[in-house]
C-alpha cells in the first residue's frame, strides 16, 4: 500500500492510496468525541473531496475507534442546556454534512466503539469491523442517552426492541451480534481488517461515482422522506447520470458485449 497526503490538523491524519482517501483519528487517547474533533472529522471529509478520491476510509490510528464523548465537551452541553443557551454544537448539522458527503464512507472498526464513536461509525455508508471489536451504545453508564442519531439510526436498521435494547441497556456488543442486526456490513478476522477494508473501498472508488453519489442521495432521502419522496427525487438526482462521462463508458463497454471491463473516471 502506498499511501500520501498529510495531516488535516493533529486530530485526523489525511493520506491516499490510488482512488482512496483515508482518514485516520488520533486523538489521544482513545478517540474521545469533542468540538474539536468533529470539526477535525468534517476538514478530513472536505480534504478527501478536494484530493479527487472516490471513497473515503474513516479508521483509527490508535487502540480503539472511539470510546465516546469528551467529559469536558458532555459538561459543556449540560451548561448549556441549564442555563437554557443554545448547544455549543450543532450534532444535526454535523450528521447532515456528515452524510450528505457525496463520496461513499466506509468505517473500518477495531477495538471499543461505543458512544459518540458507534454513532459516528453508523452515519457511513458501510461499516466493516474486526471480529474482536466491542460495540453499543454506553451512554446510560453517565445518565445519558445517545446524543447524535444512534437512536433513530438503529430502529431503522434494527428494529425498536434493539434500539430500546441498546439505548436503555447499554451493553457491549461483539461485532457478529450487530452484523446479525443489520447494524454492520461485514466482520472480518482482526489481521485482516485493513487489508479487507481497502479492498471494499477500491471495489467502490472502481466504481461510477457520480452514481454512487445519487444512490446515497436516494437512500437518505428515502429513509428520511419515504419511499414516496425518494420516487419524486429520482428523475432529478439521476439527471448527473445521464450527463456522466462514466455513462458513456459503461453503455459503450454494453454495446460491445464487454460488459465488467469498464474503467471508470469518476465524472
Amino acid at each position: 500500500m502506498t499511501e500520501r497526503g498529510g495531516i488535516v490538523n493533529d486530530l485526523i491524519k489525511h493520506s491516499v492510496d490510488g482512488p482512496v482517501s483515508i482518514l485516520s483519528m488520533e486523538a489521544r487517547p482513545h478517540n474521545f468525541m469533542s468540538i474539536a474533533f468533529l470539526d477535525a472529522v468534517l476538514d478530513g471529509l472536505s480534504a478527501a473531496e478536494s484530493a479527487g478520491s472516490r471513497a473515503v476510509i474513516l479508521r483509527s490510528g490508535l487502540k480503539n475507534f472511539s470510546a465516546g464523548a469528551d467529559v469536558d465537551y458532555l459538561n459543556e452541553v449540560r451548561n448549556a442546556a441549564i442555563a437554557g443557551r443554545a448547544h455549543p454544537y450543532d450534532l444535526p448539522g454535523f450528521l447532515s454534512r456528515f452524510e450528505s458527503c457525496r463520496l461513499p464512507v466506509i468505517a473500518s472498526v477495531h477495538g471499543i466503539c461505543v458512544g459518540g464513536g458507534l454513532e459516528l461509525a453508523i452515519a457511513c455508508d458501510y461499516i466493516i469491523a474486526s471480529e474482536s471489536a466491542k460495540l453499543g451504545c454506553v451512554e446510560v453508564v453517565v445518565g445519558l442517552h445517545p446524543l447524535m442519531g444512534a437512536v433513530q439510526r438503529i430502529t431503522q436498521r434494527a428494529g425498536a426492541l434493539r434500539a430500546s435494547e441498546m439505548a436503555i441497556l447499554g451493553r457491549r456488543y461483539d461485532a457478529s451480534t450487530l452484523e446479525r442486526w443489520n447494524l454492520l456490513n461485514l466482520v472480518v478476522p482482526d489481521d485482516r481488517l485493513q487489508s479487507a477494508t481497502l479492498s471494499i473501498a477500491n471495489e467502490i472508488a472502481a466504481g461510477p461515482t457520480v452514481a454512487h453519489t445519487a444512490s446515497k442521495q436516494l437512500i437518505r432521502i428515502s429513509v428520511s422522506q419515504g419511499v414516496a419522496a425518494a420516487d419524486a427525487a429520482m428523475t432529478q438526482l439521476q439527471a448527473s447520470i445521464w450527463a456522466s462521462k462514466d455513462l458513456v463508458l459503461g453503455l459503450a463497454a454494453y454495446k460491445a458485449g464487454d460488459l465488467g471491463s469498464t474503467k471508470y473516471e469518476g465524472v
